[in-house]
């Protein structure tokens, strides 16, 4: 449905390397900031168990998700 969709596709941003920002992920989605804040926490955090950073940029704090530890990339299989 519409809102796995959505779901997908702030997990993609947060998959970027330069990750996004609460206000990108609400006009991506339509959401709530609430909402785009309680699915970061909720789903992606305790849900799906990804490793969910959130760094300070420079038009605000930009959430992404690492789900690749420096040291696991050498011998990952293809």
């Amino acid at each position: 449905g519409r809102v796995e969709s959505k779901r997908a596709r702030i997990i993609a941003m947060l998959r970027t390397p330069g990750g996004a920002t609460i206000e990108a992920m609400v006009h991506a989605t339509g959401w709530q900031q609430h909402s785009v804040r309680g699915f970061l926490a909720g789903v992606v955090r305790k849900r799906l168990g990804l490793n969910l950073i959130s760094d300070a940029g420079d038009s605000g704090r930009v959430y992404r998700i690492d789900d690749h530890p420096v040291d696991a990339q050498t011998n990952q299989a293809a």
